[in-house]
């Protein structure tokens, strides 16, 4: 696809999302157009009365000049009244349209990004995305709003004076004309420059919106190692080549407008000049100078304006191709049935898996069967890929060869919504969501009510503390809940998924957070979930799973033993290697 085709397709994608908005557009558009012949037809008024109505008034008579005055002001006035209920109807009604579009991609951008894989979000910087989503389509909403009703208000300006003033006097218009091509080149070369610009300063604002994010998340890492003075320093380093390139475009802009500026001034010392002398050859009269020189404005002055718009064009374009790189990245979404019916059987059959960008394999040939209902333990040294093995049964990441079969149902000829519906994941690394207690315990069933979230959290060990809290399950727990222990946390991720209650669990040292106390109240909560459950568990402590059916031992990425908690220990292979590290 050549450059012209693929310009005509990011057009007609642009324009796509005015279609909702079409009639509302046409008259954001029309009473551009209106107000535009507005500001063309107040001179021409001007120059009736003047050449007109003045000079034939003087030699007939008084009261019908009066007259024709008093017309030619109450036109001027329907005229600014017509005028005003235009431009409040484009300002306001514009602007709100700008506004519904923006959401409308804001929307569309959020529900993409729900559907992108693991693997995407492990490359990509929290800040950066939240760029893409407020200041990107904030730009592309300007853009979507002023840029076609300032292009139709300037062009119609541009064309309605300069057929005017060739018809007052075609030698001075052509004076005008003269001037056009130097203000044309002299915008061209400086929106040149000012594209560069935009376009980096889009790129610096992402770094420092990341950069930000990620200092306030790891606050508390900060502060343990008092290093506040080295964040400032090289938050200090971002923010100051951030305004560099603002500066450099400060510097563009001002170029810009003070040469524009000057360059329309300059015309105008040509006008007062030539229309002198015109006037002095008696081939101009002074009303057609004055009438000359306003229409000689709304030649000029949307010039300056037209590189605004070009300026606006810039920014929201490369708003526009940051927004679409994104939406056309490929999502996890596939039209594939749902899984129905499950019971739990679990199989991987030669599974092997490395991650994007890796050489070596994490996982090596990976054959393993888990029966209905059977509750396993995963254990090994640390990185020998446990939770690694977890993450492919929900397609968090996908495998490299190998398959992996629930009940019978190769995991890849499902839809993910299906799949990842009937498997419960507590992991390691806690995450709540900014509200209440009651609605992170919802995230694990919307729907239930709240019997089935005591009930849920009871079974998790959390209502007690719960109850202890200033508003009980309505207490806000702040950002990421700050405002718990890491136990109560850990608790309340606990109690999402019993509400979830899955045929399939997956329990990623989900006890880890835990005080020895909780722990064993948590363990026997899990293991009374686990019964007639099929239950894979991640554990640092290998006490907690000595009453596991088998326990599968990874070892440099595959499976070295299986067997029973004693059967391991008795054959004193890895596993009593590991047990008995853990009780030097």
């Amino acid at each position: 696809m050549n450059n012209t085709e693929t310009k005509k397709i990011s057009i007609k994608r642009f324009f796509s999302y005015y279609k909702p908005y079409k009639l509302l557009f046409a008259g954001d558009i029309g009473c551009a157009l209106i107000v535009a012949a507005t500001s063309l037809i107040f001179p021409a008024l001007i120059r009736y009365v003047t050449n007109d109505v003045l000079p034939v008034g003087n030699a007939t008579g008084g009261e019908d000049m009066i007259k024709k005055i008093m017309l030619a002001g109450l036109g001027m006035v329907l005229l600014l009244i017509v005028r005003a209920l235009c431009t409040y109807f484009y300002d306001a009604k514009g602007h709100g349209m700008g506004a519904m579009m923006e959401r409308d991609m804001r929307g569309e951008l959020f529900a993409h990004l729900q559907k992108m894989s693991f693997s995407f979000f492990d490359g990509e910087k929290p800040g950066s995305l939240l760029t893409r989503m407020t200041t990107d389509l904030n730009m592309l909403a300007e853009l979507c709003h002023h840029g076609p009703e300032n292009l139709a208000v300037y062009l119609t300006e541009i064309i309605g004076s300069a057929v005017i003033l060739m018809t007052i006097n075609a030698r001075l218009t052509l004076i005008i004309f003269a001037f056009l091509p130097v203000m044309v080149v002299y915008t061209l070369l400086l929106n040149k420059r000012l594209k560069k610009s935009y376009k980096k300063n889009l790129e610096m604002i992402s770094d420092v919106n990341a950069y930000v994010e990620d200092d306030i998340s790891g606050i508390r890492v900060v502060k343990s190692f008092a290093n506040e003075a080295e964040e400032e320093r090289k938050f200090g380093r971002l923010n100051h080549l951030f305004m560099l390139g603002r500066k450099m475009i400060y510097k563009d802009e001002s170029l810009l407008y003070t040469g524009m500026d000057a360059l329309a001034q300059l015309v105008k010392i040509a006008l007062v000049v030539f229309g002198a002398i015109a006037i002095t050859g008696e081939t101009l009269d002074i009303a057609d100078l004055i009438t000359f020189m306003l229409y000689c404005d709304y030649l000029i002055a949307p010039i300056p304006q037209l590189s605004w718009i070009t300026q606006q064009y810039q920014e929201g374009i490369a708003a526009f191709k940051r927004f679409t790189e994104l939406l056309d990245m490929p999502t996890e979404e596939e039209n594939l049935p749902n899984i129905t019916d499950v019971r739990g059987k679990l199989e991987f059959k030669n599974v092997s898996f490395k991650y994007s960008g890796g050489t070596d394999d994490v996982l090596d040939d990976v054959s393993l069967t888990v029966n209905e209902g059977d509750y396993i333990a995963l254990v090994g040294s640390s990185g020998v890929g446990k939770t690694t093995l977890c993450s492919l049964i929900p397609r968090f990441y996908e495998i490299s060869s190998g398959e992996i079969l629930i009940d019978g149902w190769n995991i890849n000829s499902v839809s993910l919504h299906s799949l990842r519906s009937n498997i419960g994941f507590v992991q390691q690394d806690i995450y709540l969501f900014s509200g209440t207690v009651r609605e992170n315990i919802l995230y694990g069933k919307p729907a239930a009510n709240d019997d089935e979230i005591i009930n849920a959290a009871k079974h998790a060990g959390a209502h007690e503390f719960i109850m202890s809290l200033p508003n009980g399950y309505d207490t806000d727990i702040g950002h990421r809940g700050i405002k718990l222990s890491g136990g109560q946390k850990q608790r309340i991720s606990i109690a999402r998924v019993f509400l979830k209650n899955p045929p399939l669990l997956i329990l990623d040292e989900a006890t880890s957070s835990l005080d020895t106390e909780s722990e064993r109240q948590i363990q026997r909560s899990l293991e009374e979930l686990a019964k007639g459950r099929t239950t894979i568990v991640i554990a640092h402590r290998l006490s907690t799973i000595k009453n596991a059916g088998r326990v599968i031992v990874l070892e440099n990425g595959s499976i070295s033993e299986v067997g029973s908690h004693a059967e391991l220990l008795e054959r004193g292979g890895e596993y009593a290697k590991l047990w008995q590290m853990q009780f030097d």
